[in-house]
């Protein structure tokens, strides 16, 4: 893991403001998403990407059912159903 070297406080809501370079970098907009992850002693930030609950695949995604599901799979479903 990379280290910045910029140090943020945390206010009295518990937020943290995230400098512009790295919104910037990582093509952080207002109200995009963020994946929260804690990992031992670390909180891992990530931007959300929508992806197939089987394979992951973030091409071709289709909602069904609050699930999010590609059209590869899908077929392969289809398929398996018969």
């Amino acid at each position: 893991m990379k280290s910045t070297g910029i140090v943020r406080k945390v206010d009295e809501l518990g937020r943290i403001v995230l400098p512009i370079e790295l919104r910037r970098t990582y093509d952080l907009a207002v109200k995009d998403a963020i994946e929260i992850y804690t990992e031992d002693d670390k909180i891992i930030l990530k931007k959300f990407q929508r992806s197939c609950i089987f394979c992951g695949s973030s091409e071709n995604l289709i909602d069904y059912k609050d699930r999010t599901v590609c059209a590869n799979c899908i077929t392969e479903l289809k398929g398996a159903a018969k």
